[in-house]
């Protein structure tokens, strides 16, 4: 899994998608941009004016130190201290998708793609502006639903620290662990004058990536969740089924998507596209790379629209982008996240690693949607009384009953 980590991941926005378990909605890396060495240490030799360890700054880290360890009051944890600097690198980019992890956290996020995980289970995203973290969507029937958390409430305090601000996968990290342990967290959520607070039991929790069915008039059904390992083949299988009983035209739902495996999402618009490019990417020198094409082995040759939402990210925009592109399907809903940019996960020799941006991504007719986001082809709003609703029953859902009537005008022509 490791490997397949580093040969693509294509993560969401600081949405996580982290679903509460990792960083799979963040980072798309390939082997070239992940897999060096490690040894990525700035030597003494490096001294020079524009070294960041040439003689001046040693000598005023070290005053700094020697300043802390004559005055500071309280006692200092050497190890925080040093990672402090590290974080403080990196950090000094000004890039929230960058990140400098500690050996702990870099083993948090090189976590296997299984699809189980133990913690609250709940997506959650990140503003990139505010630093604001909050609820996508809790897990049916998972710890955080069963506490009350709802979709919109706003993660105040965890393990009672404040998290606005906070890298959302030390945020995530605090929100799992051990089965059968719990976390305090606080949430603000409108119209509620004070947090509430809650103590929730972790549990292992099993991460839904696909649910299909077959709806009225044999209008197909599928709803993705997120990319992981498993969704490429179940998505196949999904529409392999729905073949079977007779569908006429296609619903994907990727609403709330935060993202996930670079490989996976590329598999399954190798099933839906025709001959093509799919996504391509350009380095801070222009260099550009085409990452994948699809082999028209296969296409999906039916009425087809592509639900997709504000928190519809990464991965969920490539997929989104491709198909409107080529136009073989109708693009309906409201418009995306906007991440068009690559990061690169790389291991450093201790155990700790760092995330980087490294490049911007492109749709198959050259669009860098970073802060834009993919515009639908069909603005629809999804009615306000549904938005804090964990479930939504189809009957009353107006973004997918106007996607219905898209599919079964086309398939009577």
């Amino acid at each position: 899994m490791k490997n397949r980590f580093f040969q693509g991941m294509l993560v969401g926005v600081l949405v996580s998608t982290l679903l509460f378990s990792i960083v799979f909605g963040y980072v798309w890396s390939n082997s070239a941009q992940s897999t060096g060495s490690g040894n990525t240490n700035i030597t003494a030799e490096d001294d020079t004016d524009n070294s960041l360890v040439n003689k001046n700054v040693r000598l005023k880290i070290n005053r700094i130190k020697s300043i802390i360890d004559k005055y500071y009051l309280n006692e200092v944890d050497e190890e925080k201290m040093v990672d402090g600097i590290y974080k403080g690198l990196v950090s000094s980019l000004g890039d929230p998708y960058s990140v400098y992890y500690t050996k702990e956290e870099f083993d948090s996020l090189m976590e296997s793609s299984s699809g189980s995980y133990c913690g609250i289970g709940a997506y959650v995203t990140q503003d990139v502006k505010t630093g604001v973290i909050s609820i996508v969507k809790p897990f049916e029937g998972g710890p955080a639903y069963e506490s009350g958390i709802l979709p919109g409430d706003i993660i105040y305090k965890v393990a009672g620290d404040e998290v606005t601000g906070v890298d959302l996968s030390e945020v995530v990290g605090k929100m799992k662990g051990e089965e059968g342990t719990s976390v305090d967290v606080e949430i603000v959520r409108e119209g509620e004058s004070e947090p509430i607070k809650l103590t929730i039991e972790r549990r292992k929790v099993e991460v839904p990536t696909i649910a299909y069915e077959m709806l009225d008039n044999n209008v197909g059904y599928i709803e993705i969740a997120e990319f992981d390992e498993v969704t490429g083949p179940q998505f196949r299988s999904a529409i392999e089924e729905l073949d079977k009983q007779g569908m006429k035209g296609l619903v994907i739902d990727l609403r709330n998507n935060p993202g996930g495996l670079l490989d996976t999402v590329c598999d399954m618009l190798d099933r839906m596209l025709p001959e093509g490019l799919i996504v391509y990417t350009e380095d801070k020198n222009g260099t550009r790379t085409e990452e994948v094409k699809s082999t028209a082995e296969e296409s999906f040759d039916k009425p087809l629209v592509v639900m997709i939402n504000g928190n519809s990210a990464s991965a969920s925009e490539v997929f989104a982008g491709a198909i409107q592109d080529y136009g073989i399907g109708t693009i309906l809903g409201t418009t995306s996240f906007g991440k068009g940019i690559v990061q690169s996960v790389i291991p450093l020799t201790d155990g700790s690693g760092v995330k980087v941006t490294v490049s911007k991504y492109y749709t198959p007719k050259g669009r860098n949607i970073h802060g834009i986001g993919i515009d639908p082809d069909v603005v629809v709003e999804l009615n306000d009384e549904l938005k804090t609703k964990v479930s939504i029953d189809k009957s009353e859902d107006n973004q997918l009953q106007e996607a219905i009537k898209i599919i079964l005008d086309k398939s009577n022509k």
